[in-house]
């Protein structure tokens, strides 16, 4: 999303009276009846579907998908996988309803875009509670928290896996061998602390959101999605060989552990706050839903592939990135670096959200003079609270869990649904239709509730033995 729709996108922009596409032809309540009638601003200068494509895939593969193998031991190897289709399900289904409801409120106030925050306004406007609709500005503010709490979550997790990965590397270098086909305990090489790690990146981290514009950072993030996919791949090829036998593996793990598993499966598949800027960017928006679809079959693919192909090679002793798990030769050690060059080059992408939404009004505050610093101060304050949230939570399992289950799952799965009841009850709803949206958000609000809870429970109880990226390994 460009730098002038996200400012332009002001709260008073939202107003029932506003017309703004002209000739707009009548449609469907819940879509478009003709190609004219949803067309973005630009539209020769749009994306194709190939490249929507790749970008929604960017938008879903990150560290959660790395931690996945972990989040399947929490719930069982088949338990896990199962969890995690039903998810994948509801979550694309979430995402469709918040499409559609986009959809209803572009052609019924005849605007050419509706963010998420814009649709859940326009639906508490539509609600027949007087109450609702004086304060429905409060959902668009609510949503919009809920973004910035899980951009910068992601870029806490990035923090922790960052410096986990770069100490392992570090304090294998010693041992670390070119033949990765060796079975030996690797002994690691005393090193300083993660925490330590996390500030000496805090730096290059800083000047990398200093980089504002997007054209030079698609550069970048295009090299990133190069390194990481060439990554996964390397990956891949080893855990599919010397599978153990699974036989002692539990089907269903401790219910205790299946809140983390729910917290850190939500994380990973928390990409529908790039859903409606993606199809707004398209030459052909209503090309969006088949890629949709077809896009988050894909990502369902991988997560459950990886999850059940790294829980099945590791065993219990998966940690909580399988990067961590893998041999120290440099051939893994390199997959290792290449993956955290991606994820670092990530986190300026990431930071772009909550960096538009917090700084621009604080700017707007000072003189044209100051602005200029006081963007660059505010950049180093944002990025210093992450990095700080990042050391005092230095676990990565935990904090995957913990930034999925408080704020992926309001976005993801609490407030789509009743988006759909607030929309669509005034015009009637069959009560199916109304049963289901009840159930879907409820299951997110009890995720959220217990996901928190046992995540908490689990980051303040004293563990005898922290999984931690320089624990000795078996390879």
């Amino acid at each position: 999303m460009s730098t002038r729709r996200l400012r332009s996108e002001d709260y008073n922009d939202y107003s029932s009276t506003d017309v703004t596409p002209e000739g707009s032809p009548p449609g469907g309540i819940n879509g478009f009846a003709h190609p004219e009638s949803y067309q973005r601003f630009g539209e020769t200068n749009g994306t194709t579907w190939y490249q929507t494509l790749i970008h929604l895939l960017k938008g879903n593969v990150g560290t959660g998908l790395l931690g996945l193998p972990l989040a399947v031991k929490n719930a069982g190897i088949l338990l896990g996988p199962l969890s995690l289709l039903v998810m994948g399900v509801v979550a694309v289904h979430c995402m469709g309803i918040l499409v559609k409801c986009a959809h209803h409120f572009c052609y019924r106030f005849q605007k050419q875009f509706v963010d998420y925050g814009g649709a859940m306004m326009y639906g508490l406007e539509s609600t027949p509670s007087a109450w609702l609709r004086t304060h429905a500005i409060w959902g668009r503010r609510l949503v919009g928290l809920f973004l910035i709490v899980t951009q910068l979550g992601f870029c806490c997790v990035y923090f922790v896996f960052l410096a986990d990965n770069l100490k392992q590397v570090i304090s294998a270098a010693n041992g670390t061998t070119n033949d990765c086909s060796l079975n030996k305990t690797v002994a690691m090489t005393p090193t300083m602390d993660s925490r330590l790690y996390m500030l000496s990146l805090l730096p290059f981290v800083v000047l990398l959101t200093f980089i504002q514009n997007l054209k030079v950072l698609s550069i970048f993030s295009m090299l990133a999605n190069v390194a990481m996919l060439g990554s996964l791949v390397v990956i891949y090829q080893y855990i599919v060989r010397d599978i153990p036998d699974p036989s002692g593996l539990p089907l269903a793990a401790a219910w205790k552990t299946y809140p983390l598993f729910f917290g850190t499966a939500i994380f990973a598949f928390e990409g529908i706050g790039v859903v409606l800027p993606l199809e707004n960017k398209m030459k052909n928006p209503r090309q969006f839903p088949v890629i949709l679809y077809v896009g988050m079959t894909i990502v369902t693919i991988l997560y459950i592939s990886l999850s059940v192909l790294g829980y099945l090679r590791f065993g219990a002793d998966i940690q909580a990135s399988i990067t961590l798990n893998l041999p120290n030769c440099w051939l893994y050690q390199a997959v290792k670096l290449l993956f955290s060059f991606g994820i670092f080059i990530t986190y300026a992408v990431q930071f772009y959200v909550p960096a538009e939404i917090i700084i621009p009004p604080l700017v707007a505050r000072v003189s044209e003079r100051w602005g200029w610093l006081v963007n660059l101060l505010l950049r180093v304050a944002l990025v210093g609270v992450t990095c700080v949230l990042a050391i005092l939570i230095p676990r990565l399992d935990i904090v995957i869990s913990l930034v999925g289950s408080v704020s992926s799952s309001a976005l993801a799965l609490i407030f789509p649904p009743l988006l759909e009841i607030a929309t669509y009850y005034s015009e009637g709803m069959h009560p199916l239709v109304i049963t289901k949206d009840i159930i879907i958000s409820l299951f997110g609000f009890v995720g959220f509730v217990v996901g928190t809870y046992e995540a908490l429970v689990e980051l303040a109880a004293p563990a005898a033995t922290v999984v931690n990226a320089t624990s000795a390994m078996v390879q």
